[in-house]
């Protein structure tokens, strides 16, 4: 029997944050295969469905400022006190995830807001204090890819916040990288699935400072060679190291691209 396709998309930094090109992408979602531009729940339960991860790391960072509240960064990685979980909580949960909710109802996309804790859809564990204490941060455990199937065959569009909990009452921020990747993985068995990275460049570059040197296609052995000579680093590593890790677990497809070309055509993709 041939599955249903699902686009797991995960969009963040100012794609999700500025206004203008937070529009640029869900007029994009009219481009992705099978979900033409006026979509009702029922339009969508087609054989094509779609599910939305996003961050919002820039808005927690400048509400958390506006709060007195300082923003600690790691390698890139936030650390979460017992302030900041509440900042991220309120930005993530609500700020960014309703607003985006709001605007793709408006397009006719029948939205639904989550974070990890909804339908305990995606459990994790604090992260071990190691060399840094990264506070409320979560290692994500497992995600229910049962229950997610069953709100995309209901039409629904799942639109997912870094968030999740650990099961004993404590919500935990994660990256959501690994939350989009771990969801396309729990989805793997009941679908036929693409990961979709989307961000402010076209995909993965040879040369950081040039727009056009996009890599299209990219082998794991190929990435390995880039990393060690530099031409791959900083957030992209991380980036890279999930989508591998969701093709081993049994997604089918990885593409990273700009949020303004969610066809599929361009960007690149991962073998």
């Amino acid at each position: 029997m041939t599955k249903s396709r699902v686009t797991v998309i995960k969009v963040g930094g100012a794609v999700v944050e500025e206004p203008d090109k937070l529009e640029q992408l869900l007029e994009g979602f009219s481009a992705v295969p099978g979900l033409p531009a006026s979509r009702s729940a029922r339009q969508i339960n087609n054989g094509e469905h779609v599910v939305l991860v996003h961050g919002g790391g820039r808005s927690a960072t400048r509400i958390a400022s506006l709060m007195g509240i300082e923003s600690r960064m790691v390698d890139g990685r936030r650390i979460t006190d017992e302030p900041m979980l509440d900042v991220v909580t309120m930005v993530y949960g609500g700020l960014v995830n309703k607003r985006i909710v709001a605007k793709l109802q408006a397009r006719g996309v029948n939205a639904l807001g989550v974070t990890g804790a909804d339908l305990d859809l995606i459990r994790s564990h604090k992260r071990p204090v190691g060399s840094v204490d990264y506070g409320w941060v979560g290692d994500v455990e497992r995600a229910d890819g049962k229950a997610l199937s069953d709100l995309i065959y209901k039409g629904i569009v799942p639109v997912v916040a870094p968030l999740t909990h650990d099961g004993r009452g404590h919500l935990l921020n994660t990256n959501a990288d690994t939350m989009a990747a771990q969801v396309a993985e729990a989805l793997a068995p009941f679908f036929d699935v693409t990961l979709t990275f989307a961000f402010e460049k076209a995909g993965v570059l040879l040369d950081a400072d040039d727009d056009t040197s996009v890599i299209p296609r990219l082998s794991h052995e190929e990435y390995l060679t880039l990393k060690e000579k530099g031409v791959i680093a900083g957030g992209m590593i991380p980036k890279l190291d999930n989508a591998f890790e969701a093709i081993s677990k049994g997604v089918g497809r990885v593409v990273i691209t700009s949020a303004s070309d969610l066809s599929g055509q361009g960007g690149t993709t991962l073998e």
